[in-house]
C-alpha cells in the first residue's frame, strides 16, 4: 500500500506537500524501470529521512564504504534488504537505518509510503519510506565497513543551481541528475530520486539541465577537492 500514513497536518508544513502527493504518484513518476512480474528481484527499503536542521529542513544521506563490492563509494539513503521480521518496508527502513546510521527508530515518524521502484543493476524492488525527524538522534558510520559517512544534507543547498547538475557516461545511452554537497557526490538511484523528491516537494529551484559532465571526470574532481588536491584544469 502507498500513499499517506498519517494526516498531512501532522508533519510541518514544508513536509506536507510530499505527504499529500505520496498517493497520487505511481512508479512511473520516478523511473522507466517496471519491477518485473516474476520474481526475478528481491524487495528492498530506503528511509527518505527529513528533519529541521540550522539551516532549515535537511535529509540524512550516507556514503557507502569503497571496499564493498556493489556500489562502492556511492551515496544513498539508509536502508536494504528486506527481511521477513520486518513486517514491510516502513520496518525494513527504519530497522537498515539504525543499523548503518545509529537513528534511533523512536525519533521517526514514518509519513508516507512512495511506489515500488525496480533497480535493474541491482535487481532489487526498492520502496521509498518518507519520514519526519521529529525527534533527531545523533547519527554516525556504525559499521565503516559499510559504510563511509553519514551526513543531514540541508535541503537548500541541495536546491542551490550551483551544485546541480547531470552526469553521463561514455558507452552507455544514459544521463541523470546529480548533486555536489556537503562533502557528497550523489548520483545513480538516489540522485534520481533525490531530484525527483524535490519537485515533488515544491522545492526544486530553476537549475541548468544542459550542464552535462562525464561521470568518471567529476567524480574524480570532486574526490580531488574532497581531498584537498589541486584540479587539474581543464584543456
Amino acid at each position: 500500500m502507498t500513499g499517506p500514513l498519517v494526516d498531512p497536518e501532522a508533519v510541518p508544513a514544508w513536509l506536507q506537500p510530499l505527504v499529500k502527493i505520496s498517493g497520487e504518484v505511481d512508479a512511473a513518476t520516478f523511473s522507466r524501470f517496471s519491477v518485473p512480474p516474476d520474481a526475478s528481484y528481491r524487495s528492498a527499503s530506503v528511509l527518505m529521512l527529513f528533519g529541521e536542521g540550522p539551516q532549515g529542513p535537511d535529509v540524512l544521506l550516507q556514503r557507502r564504504a569503497d571496499t564493498l563490492g556493489s556500489h562502492a563509494g556511492q551515496v544513498s539513503f539508509p536502508g536494504g534488504g528486506a527481511e521477513p521480521e520486518d513486517g514491510g518496508p516502513v520496518g525494513t527502513a527504519l530497522r537498515e537505518a539504525e543499523e548503518e546510521t545509529g537513528v534511533e527508530p523512536a525519533g521517526v515518524l514514518p509519513v508516507a509510503v512512495f511506489p515500488e521502484l525496480f533497480v535493474p543493476v541491482s535487481s532489487f524492488a526498492v520502496t521509498p519510506v518518507l519520514a519526519y525527524w521529529r525527534t533527531p538522534s545523533p547519527v554516525h558510520a556504525v559499521d565503516p565497513g559499510e559504510t563511509a559517512a553519514v551526513a543531514r544534507v540541508p535541503v537548500a543547498e541541495l536546491t542551490d543551481p550551483a551544485n546541480r547538475f547531470q552526469v553521463t557516461r561514455k558507452g552507455y545511452d544514459w544521463k541523470g541528475p546529480a548533486f555536489d554537497v556537503g562533502g557528497m557526490f550523489v548520483w545513480g538511484f538516489t540522485g534520481g530520486l533525490l531530484a525527483m523528491t524535490l519537485a515533488l516537494g515544491g522545492w526544486e529551484r530553476d537549475w541548468d539541465h544542459g550542464d552535462v559532465r562525464d561521470l568518471d571526470v567529476a567524480l574524480a574532481e570532486h574526490q580531488a577537492r574532497v581531498d584537498g588536491r589541486q584540479v587539474p584544469e581543464k584543456e
